[in-house]
């Protein structure tokens, strides 16, 4: 069973920064590409960000590409998502999620690619 624990989620003004924090226990955690969703009140989960499990790839949604930062440590069992720029339209609950294909070559932007998923960590950017 893998379990996702998200923090550092809060209150920011329109133009802050904060820095998600996921930690990952039970599978190996550097061998699954990782994601960060998020779900705004009355609105789908969508996808956010995502990493490979080298590190070595990234993929970020339009919205969000030159304003938010993905990486991983391995050693830690733990992916971040840095935020910056932030606007009252990223305020939404924000979950990461781990893939269920073993060591793929891609990460994916598809939600149902990812088969474990955190409780969420609600993000708040006032204007």
């Amino acid at each position: 069973q893998v379990q996702l624990v998200e923090s550092g989620g809060g209150l920011v003004q329109a133009g802050g920064s904060l820095r998600l924090s996921c930690a990952a226990s039970g599978r190996t955690f550097s061998s699954y590409a990782m994601g960060w969703f998020r779900q705004a009140p009355g609105k789908e989960r969508e996808f956010v960000a995502a990493i490979s499990w080298s590190g070595g790839s990234t993929y970020y949604a339009d919205s969000v590409k030159g304003r938010f930062t993905i990486s991983r440590d391995n050693a830690k069992n733990t992916v971040y998502l840095q935020m910056n720029s932030l606007k009252p339209e990223d305020t939404a609950v924000y979950y990461c999620a781990a893939d269920r294909v073993w060591a793929a070559d891609r990460p994916s932007r598809a939600i149902e690619r990812y088969d474990y998923w955190g409780q969420g960590t609600q993000v708040t950017v006032s204007s």
